[in-house]
């Protein structure tokens, strides 16, 4: 269950204990306070918190606490040796802030400084964090909305939310770093996303980037290098678990029964050998292919398809679907992030979102904005409650993870669960609400299967996508919302104007009335693709702290402003439009690499 796919360690997180360095009763007084704060952090991290293969979150304190320069340097080289990606520092008192503080600009820094009115901890965060602002290292300031005594050993709840927000946020960015993108093939139908831009990898994400030609999987199809035990399990398991739905080809183009027998066989391989491709597979090497075996430590990937390998081969649906959910033949286990079209921008903003939940993700296009007077008119249906304001249908023949269709649950509710939550008989019941659709051979000449599904409603959801804009750089957008249901017929209606054998989702977004949200047609118009990835729950207050981490400008969201949690330096570059600020402050730091 918490296999380790990838090359290195796990990041942890540091946790800093700082102190005030006067010794003979000062110093002595705080030891046992400071220490503790260091201990409760590091258990409210190790209870709520989670590697996205399912390992709890490791933390490493600091051997001594830190009262001067010489202990920050001690605990930096701690640190550096246990592979922290991430610090916190806590402090129930007065330190010397330059003395103390993490200088280290690529590790994300947040320092809780205690609200207590006996020792001045809050004295020390605002002067630490101006050291921080002065210095050009962004860190994020926590402090608890109310007073404690100083003997309470108690994390308040606001502090909690702030500890977790930044340190989930800081294990994405540590989780990125060194890994690699793999490319499968080059740019789908001239869609721009599909054009790897190498600098924003390794300025921004301190990744690098990994090319593979599609003739390597038909090298390896034909060559038969992969695991043919694995091969023939994988097969049975289809026939016994996936539901093959009906052809809506006409009749001269369907395939036939022997071609979709092999289309069925050549997915399968194609699955797994895209997975072999990322992180390797020790099997390759007993085969004597040991420079296959080794794979590329990708943590993510994007697969061309359209249209030099679907013109004539048979479609990447089944194999982006099947390893982008949270189970296949070995089990449950976690998603592998893969792109359709190699959308290296919509794979990032999925990685981002799998990253900060430790879930599957939906691949789609924002396809259609469905209007309330359209529907009438189209269906002779009133839309109500959430969706009587118009609806967005997302819509995609490639990448959209199993978990969408919602038949996990949370609390009764429909929900996309952690894999290591998930029960055999979820991933049965999301199997059964999965059709696989002999591919649109208009579309896709070389055969295949789309996954066909419709998602359940009421799930609380987030759309998210980077674009990247000349001059500028990358961009973050984010909507939250909801899943809603439409009657059958409804849904049939509208989703035969387009086509119907690929998994949709019925998205609103929650609206605020104002500026890119004052109703759903403006969501939709104002956002900058044609794809997003949808992660379930509304993370979009943890994808801005993310952001703000890696230097990227958030241009559109719907988050409340009390909610979002950037570095203080932040507020030095305005405080009335937060908005403006954040491209300004994101401007002037540049890059976290470069």
């Amino acid at each position: 269950m918490t296999r380790q796919r990838l090359f290195g360690d796990m990041p942890k997180i540091g946790i800093r204990p700082t102190i005030d360095g006067r010794r003979k009763g000062v110093r002595e007084s705080l030891e046992e306070k400071t220490m503790n704060m260091a201990k409760a952090v590091a258990q409210l991290l190790s209870e709520n918190m989670n590697y996205n293969n399912g390992a709890p979150i490791e933390t490493v304190i600091a051997d001594t606490c830190i009262g001067g320069v010489a202990e920050a340097a001690q605990a930096k080289a701690k640190f550096d040796k246990e592979n922290v990606g991430v610090t916190i520092t806590v402090t129930p008192c007065w330190c010397y802030g330059s003395e103390t503080m993490d200088m280290d600009s690529r590790r994300p820094n947040a320092i809780w400084g205690f609200n207590g009115t006996e020792r001045p901890g809050a004295v020390y965060l605002a002067a630490v964090l101006a050291a921080h602002n002065q210095k050009g290292i962004p860190a994020f300031g926590i402090y608890g909305r109310d007073v404690q005594d100083i003997g309470d050993n108690t994390i308040p709840e606001d502090v909690q939310e702030k500890i977790l927000r930044f340190a989930k946020a800081g294990i994405a960015v540590a989780m990125l770093k060194d890994k690699s993108y793999l490319s499968i093939g080059s740019v789908s139908m001239g869609i721009a996303g599909s054009m790897v831009d190498e600098d924003f990898f390794q300025d921004y994400l301190g990744m690098r980037n990994e090319y593979v030609d599609m003739s390597e999987l038909t090298r390896r199809i034909n060559e038969e290098i992969y695991d043919k035990e694995e091969f023939e399990k994988a097969y049975n398991w289809v026939k016994h678990n996936c539901k093959i739905g009906s052809d809506t080809n006409a009749q001269e183009n369907q395939r036939t029964a022997e071609q979709k027998e092999e289309d069925l066989k050549k997915n399968i391989k194609m699955t797994i050998i895209t997975r072999d491709l990322m992180e390797g597979n020790s099997k390759l090497a007993e085969l004597g292919y040991e420079e296959e075996a080794m794979g590329r430590n990708a943590i993510f990937s994007g697969f061309q398809g359209q249209r030099q390998w679907t013109d004539h081969f048979p479609n990447g649906d089944f194999m982006e679907a099947i390893l982008n959910s949270s189970f296949d033949w070995n089990g449950i286990r976690a998603p592998y992030i893969v792109a359709t079209e190699n959308d290296t921008l919509n794979a990032v903003t999925m990685l981002f979102g799998h990253l900060l939940t430790n879930t599957a993700q939906v691949f789609a296009d924002v396809r259609t904005y469905w209007s309330p007077d359209a529907v009438q008119r189209v269906a002779n249906h009133q839309l109500e409650g959430r969706a009587s304001k118009g609806i967005i249908h997302l819509l995609n023949s490639g990448s959209a993870a199993l978990d969408g269709t919602g038949e996990q649950e949370i609390d009764g509710k429909p929900a996309m669960k952690q894999f290591w939550e998930i029960t055999d008989e979820e991933v049965n019941k999301c199997l059964q609400a999965t059709q696989w659709r002999p591919a649109n051979t208009e579309y896709f000449r070389g055969g295949g299967f789309s996954s066909n599904f419709k998602s359940k409603g009421a799930m609380p959801v987030t759309i998210a996508r980077v674009n990247l804009v000349k001059g500028l750089g990358p961009v973050l957008q984010i909507a939250e919302g909801y899943t809603v249901d439409l009657p059958d017929n409804v849904h049939e209606i509208l989703n035969n104007r387009t086509d119907p054998t690929w998994p949709t989702t019925w998205f609103v977004p929650n609206l605020t009335g104002e500026g890119a949200f004052r109703d759903v047609y403006t969501v939709m118009n104002n956002w900058g693709a044609n794809h997003c990835s949808m992660s379930y729950g509304h993370i979009g207050v943890d994808l801005i702290t993310l952001a703000s981490m890696l230097r990227i400008p958030v241009n559109m969201h719907n988050v409340a402003e009390e909610k979002i949690f950037r570095p203080s330096a932040w507020n030095m570059f305005g405080t009335n439009d937060i908005e403006g600020a954040d491209y300004r402050a994101c401007q002037t730091y540049g890059p976290l690499y470069k």
